[in-house]
């Protein structure tokens, strides 16, 4: 049996290829379809089947694409009109070389969540792996709020009886595969680590250690952040998205045609670190550095509008590309360059184009001034209640562009995150709509505590 992980950077989205004899299935692919399709050569497979285990709501599924590249079946559960693939139902089964895949319903996260139980010829009827999608995780269950206040106790009531009634007693030695790890929005405490067992899951995940009502009660109650884009993903994966045949990659715009497009109303995501960002950017750039892209770029750039990327380095382009094709983003214009010794801001400044600067704060001048500055914290609230600087204010970054009259006018700003990243983009976002004064404070939490200043709880 051959069993690979491909990993999604940044979205902590996991699929998997599963083969045997030659033939081979996979389970929840993302929409650049390349890994599949080396894997299958490097070991002589034939992709025959792709499993969706439900209706994805943080990435665009790769289903049609790889259906489309290799004639394989896409199943799915029933219950939505989708408009690809065809329906299974509990209890079917599919024959993949020696192996076997049976679905078994497990709703809770969605209606029509799937999990998928590997058996072995040799092995009988004893199943080895549940590939169990966004019901069970490592260390953390499903959310169960994505449909609303009103069904969170039902949906929880299903997954918990998903759980305990069917997973759990497959027993202790089944292997876990789940759809996501730590850093995913699909739920609220993933763990980092992405092997674990049905026994480890019953002794160590702590919304397993729950009776059926206060399991349900917890669950009933929760909200996680739900970014914008989930709502497009939710249609997308309903009617199926657009086929792209191979990767987009972006193709290179000289300065006068970036321009035209800025003057006619594209969005301008500069991917360079926050330190370069600071020191030079064209006027109303949004900065979601590179590796952030995955997680960020669904929040704060649009669908219906062509977007303009600036790179550090043009070799970035493919990497983008992949992060956005993931999203759904696929109205990339180009990135800005007119040619290779004048690429990215180089060749917007070698033409005497106007920049903005934005300036940093470190640690020390906050600590130093921390009653002349506004202080705004833009990490998640369960990071800002692990400590954070004394006076400050609270705003999750993906509710700033909301929450703009919380931020006050005529005073300095400086804004905190744990690192640099998430506050450079926040300031960029807040000086993008009219704040004039906007400082990001480079190290952030981390080297706030370094330097050994008080946080309050």
């Amino acid at each position: 049996m051959i069993l690979e992980k491909i990993r999604s950077e940044g979205l902590s989205h996991i699929s998997y290829l599963i083969g045997s004899d030659r033939e081979a299935v996979v389970i929840d692919p993302r929409r650049d379809c390349g890994a599949y399709l080396d894997i299958a050569e490097e070991e002589d497979l034939t992709i025959r089947y792709i499993l969706d285990t439900h209706r994805n709501e943080d990435y665009v599924t790769g289903s049609p694409e790889l259906s489309s590249m290799t004639g394989a079946e896409i199943h799915h559960g029933g219950g939505l009109p989708f408009g690809f693939g065809r329906t299974i139902r509990d209890g079917d089964a599919l024959a993949v070389g020696e192996l076997e895949l049976r679905a078994i319903h497990t709703p809770g996260h969605t209606h029509e969540s799937m999990s998928y139980l590997l058996f072995e010829q040799e092995h009988g009827r004893q199943p080895l792996i549940a590939f169990t999608g966004d019901c069970l995780f490592v260390g953390d269950v499903g959310r169960t709020d994505l449909l609303g206040k009103d069904e969170q106790p039902r949906l929880a009531r299903a997954l918990y009886e998903s759980i305990f009634d069917k997973l759990l007693p497959l027993g202790d030695d089944v292997m876990v595969c789940p759809a996501h790890s730590m850093g995913s929005l699909c739920g609220g405490a993933l763990s980092a680590r992405e092997e674990s067992t049905i026994g480890l899951e019953r002794k160590l995940n702590p919304m397993l250690q729950m009776g059926m009502e206060t399991f349900v009660d917890a669950k009933s109650t929760e909200s996680y952040p739900r970014p914008p884009y989930f709502g497009m993903m939710e249609r997308l994966n309903l009617e199926g998205p657009a086929l792209m045949g191979h990767l987009p990659i972006p193709g290179p715009l000289k300065p006068a045609r970036f321009n035209e497009l800025l003057e006619k109303g594209a969005v301008v995501a500069d991917t360079r670190n926050y330190q370069y960002f600071a020191a030079a950017h064209i006027r109303g750039s949004v900065n979601l550095w590179l590796s952030g892209l995955p997680m960020q770029a669904g929040w704060f750039l649009p669908y219906d509008r062509p977007i303009l990327l600036v790179f550090a380095d043009r070799s970035y382009a493919e990497v983008a590309a992949r992060y956005l094709a993931r999203l759904g983003l696929d109205n990339v214009a180009g990135y800005l360059c007119s040619g290779a010794e004048s690429c990215g801001l180089a060749a917007w400044v070698d033409e005497a184009r106007s920049v903005e600067r934005s300036g940093l704060l470190t640690v020390h001048e906050l600590h130093a001034g921390t009653d002349r500055f506004f202080v705004l914290d833009v990490r998640s609230p369960g990071e800002w209640q692990e400590g954070h600087v004394p006076r400050a204010s609270n705003v999750f970054l993906g509710d700033l562009p909301h929450r703009l009259t919380d931020v006050p006018r005529g005073r300095p700003v400086a804004v905190i995150c744990s690192s640099g990243n998430r506050a450079s983009l926040g300031a960029s976002l807040l000086r993008a709509k009219g704040v004039g004064e906007v400082y990001p404070v480079m190290g952030g939490m981390k080297a706030w505590r370094a330097a050994g200043y008080p946080t309050v709880l």
